[in-house]
């Protein structure tokens, strides 16, 4: 099978047939819920499809337009589909773990209610690693997604189904959560454009937490045009995530045609010297040439600390979740393991997160309550911290040449379902070029480069100064251009 995205339209092409009444919204959230009954039987790209509740939706943004109501909403009545860690009032909300199989929250996701403001359709809830720890969407309590490209490999995690759900056409849009890569490794082995926003661009309210000071929330696209639209219906300041920055919101889809002429871009090139596969490298060239011939300028860089990104990365994350899953305890909400009169309160503890978790959170959860442990905090957690703020610094130091930082978005294009999976080590390296992103809290894209000579996409990451996802839409559009 190959997508068939390409011959779908575009989120804001669609606004525009409503807004100019030659579709309606029912119609077109109709054809959607019919591709993914169509399409989901084979990729799995859902967890839950909310197809009453989004023509109910429909219908409403269709009275509203017979009043000329609501006709500046910029999504509106786009189809829409949201990663399963998102807080959704009223719909069951698992996070892809058996913890939270029949959890259904009382509020909904900041992002989700400013998608609905926006005028969007929400047509359901797509898999990912659960609690959004993976890179394959292999590690989900109800089953992996497969690629559309070739059903035979992942489409990347964790926000695999979201990435799925878009290449496959199902939906011109989806948001994804990215921890350590998590939005752009899965754009780009389905070929998509995914946008991992600036460290409080985007609120995280109703986000499922993670690893608090890495997560962010941000959008999967089959254009940089839609990347743009999406963002700016999401980003900005809430009261409810002390998190969140007051940076004023800059007009992204203003700045789409602006292009690259003067732009300096910077290349890591000893990055890139072991590991990664030809015909990544070969994509990446190719961008780069494209880049230059639009006017663009190349500077190499380097990057010292990058080499220690992974480690570092690994021991931050997941003390960070051992402290954010403890709330998961059998208590107060989601699955409670059943009890003899017998057993008490350590042992509901126990039982329920033996049988509610599944082997990678429990593997990252032990790691992360490692490095924590009294004796060993300074020599780890410490310790990683330490480095994360050279990484800052490395990145600091090459904005003073540069204004934006290209590399391949992941070492090789999409792998075999169960390629890594009885190798973690292996698979987490596959995070080399994402995680500096989250730990600096700057906005990284990847956009498509091209496919590799077995037909497979090719992803390029450009990150960028803090708020400034501006210029990294620009020089995606003009890949596209």
């Amino acid at each position: 099978m190959r997508p068939i995205s390409a011959a779908h339209p575009s989120a804001r092409s669609i606004a525009d047939d409503i807004r100019g009444g030659r579709r309606t919204a029912v119609e077109v959230c109709t054809a959607s819920l019919a591709e993914i009954a169509a399409s989901d039987v084979r990729l799995h790209a859902f967890v839950t499809v909310t197809g009453e509740r989004a023509l109910e939706t429909a219908a409403r943004i269709d009275a509203d337009r017979a009043r000329g109501a609501g006709l500046d909403r910029p999504l509106l009545g786009v189809p829409i589909a949201v990663k399963d860690n998102l807080c959704t009032a009223g719909v069951r909300t698992t996070a892809a773990s058996r913890v939270l199989a029949d959890y259904v929250p009382p509020y909904s996701a900041t992002v989700l209610t400013r998608l609905e403001e926006a005028g969007a359709v929400v047509v359901g809830k797509t898999n990912l690693d659960e609690f959004a720890m993976g890179s394959s969407t292999e590690h989900s309590a109800v089953g992996p997604t497969r690629n559309p490209w070739d059903e035979t490999r992942t489409p990347g995690g964790s926000s695999g189904g979201s990435a799925a759900a878009v290449a496959a056409g199902m939906v011109p849009a989806a948001l994804g959560s990215d921890t350590g890569g998590s939005i752009r490794q899965p754009a780009a082995f389905c070929g998509l454009v995914g946008l991992k926003p600036s460290y409080g661009r985007v609120s995280r309210y109703g986000l499922i937490a993670f690893a608090s000071s890495l997560d962010q929330v941000g959008p999967m696209t089959r254009t940089a045009g839609d990347a743009a639209l999406v963002l700016e219906a999401i980003a900005g300041h809430d009261p409810h995530d002390a998190t969140s920055s007051h940076e004023p919101i800059p007009p992204l889809r203003a700045a789409l045609g602006r292009g690259v002429a003067g732009l300096r871009i910077g290349v890591p090139r000893t990055l890139l010297q072991d590991g990664v596969d030809e015909g990544i490298l070969a994509g990446f060239d190719a961008a780069l040439s494209r880049w230059t011939a639009a006017g663009a300028l190349l500077v190499d860089i380097t990057l010292p600390h990058t080499a220690h990104a992974v480690p570092v990365y690994y021991l931050i994350a997941t003390a960070e979740a051992s402290s954010n899953l403890s709330r998961y305890d059998g208590v107060r909400y989601g699955a409670r393991a059943p009890l003899t009169r017998e057993q008490g309160l350590r042992d509901a503890y126990v039982l329920t997160r033996a049988q509610g978790f599944g082997d990678e959170v429990k593997r990252r959860i032990m790691l992360g309550t490692y490095v924590l442990s009294h004796g060993y905090y300074d020599a780890y957690y410490l310790k990683a911290q330490q480095v994360r703020t050279l990484l800052r610094r490395d990145y600091d130091a090459a904005f003073g040449v540069c204004d934006v930082v290209a590399m391949p978005t992941t070492p090789s294009p999409a792998y075999r379902l169960g390629e890594k999976t009885d190798s973690p080590l292996q698979m987490y390296l596959e995070d080399i070029f994402t995680v500096s992103a989250n730990l600096t809290g700057l906005p990284a894209l990847s956009a498509p480069a091209g496919l590799t000579p077995d037909g497979l996409p090719v992803g390029v990451q450009l990150m960028g100064r803090m708020f400034d996802e501006a210029t990294l839409l620009a020089a995606a559009q003009v890949l596209e251009d």
